[in-house]
């Protein structure tokens, strides 16, 4: 019998006890070499790309540039996704490495336990590490010749508590009844390629989106909801009724989808609680981005998000979020 992936040395090419140890002159390092890979490591101005810059670190020991041509300061940071951070590289590091490490996602509550911070620290890191896993999945599109993409969807959020008394219980399954809150998770996931999630109010208002993401000459897997009939008029589609099988002969089933919606309740269920609202969105696109690199180390994994945090502008949604709440 094969020995899992997790299980291997493979997948451990990274310890939380070596980045813990790391000097911040090496954790700088590290943010640098991905930050400018290109120049390998060497600071190139964000403002106007000179590469004519010097050290003038800060009395506190914050590391900062200055430019000699624009006479600009920056730090590895400036104009990323860690823009204006507080705590140190090395804390980054480190949290990405946590984030990292569970594969069914972190909770925000014991992310801030591990690194000593407050909740509302960790809980806007997580959400920007989040945004920069999403940042993989813009404008992707998926499928092709001789590709099958299996699509499902899944509601979350909306719960509404049954009636204590059975005489005063309704049918939650009817719109009237229902809080308005409850939203669906669509998922296109191409066998043996990308899982691309995204939030709508119904599966049927899914359509114009997973035709815009599917290439036309993909097969399509889906099941035997009544959202999905529209899409024979423009893909090749085959449809299972998970009441009679999961799986019939020909490759016809939805078994990768599923996954993917089984890895988001156990993060829900056993991490986050809750996972409705606004940032579902967010939720989705991490479980895909979990899902698509699992067979990838922990080290790649650290540097792959680091790299997309740095090559991100910083985030309109989460720079200054807790600031703007006070107003």
């Amino acid at each position: 019998m094969s020995q899992h992936f997790l299980l291997s040395s493979r997948a451990k090419t990274l310890s939380l006890a070596s980045v813990f140890c790391m000097s911040d002159e090496e954790a700088e390092a590290a943010f640098k070499s991905v930050r400018w890979a290109s120049t390998n490591g060497e600071p190139v101005c964000p403002y106007c790309g000179s590469l004519s810059v010097y050290d003038c670190r800060r009395p506190n020991g914050a590391l900062r540039f200055r430019c000699k041509d624009c006479g600009k300061d920056f730090s590895i940071t400036s104009g990323t996704l860690f823009a204006f951070h507080k705590m140190s590289l090395r804390n980054y590091l480190a949290a990405i490495a946590i984030f990292c490490n569970e594969v069914k996602g972190k909770s925000m509550l014991a992310l801030s336990r591990d690194l000593g911070t407050a909740y509302m620290t960790s809980f806007v890191l997580a959400h920007k590490l989040r945004e920069a896993m999403a940042s993989e999945m813009k404008g992707m599109k998926v499928g092709g010749d001789g590709e099958t993409v299996e699509i499902d969807g899944a509601y979350f959020g909306g719960y509404v508590k049954p009636a204590n008394h059975r005489e005063n219980r309704r049918d939650r399954r009817k719109a009237t009844n229902q809080s308005g809150k409850r939203q669906v998770v669509v998922v296109v996931r191409e066998r043996g390629g990308s899982t691309l999630p995204a939030v709508f109010r119904s599966e049927g208002a899914a359509l114009g989106w997973i035709n815009s993401r599917v290439a036309r000459t993909t097969r399509i897997m889906a099941d035997e909801a009544p959202s999905w009939n529209d899409l024979h008029a423009r893909f090749h589609v085959e449809r299972i009724d998970h009441g009679q099988a999961y799986s019939l002969a020909g490759g016809i089933y939805t078994n990768n989808a599923e996954s993917f919606f089984s890895r988001i309740r156990r993060a829900e269920i056993g991490h986050h609680h809750h996972v409705a609202g606004p940032y579902l969105v967010r939720y989705a696109q991490e479980s895909a981005w979990r899902e698509d690199h699992r067979r990838v180390d922990n080290g790649r994994q650290v540097q792959m998000i680091t790299g997309l945090a740095m090559g991100l502008p910083p985030s309109v949604d989460w720079c200054g979020y807790w600031q703007r709440a006070a107003h």
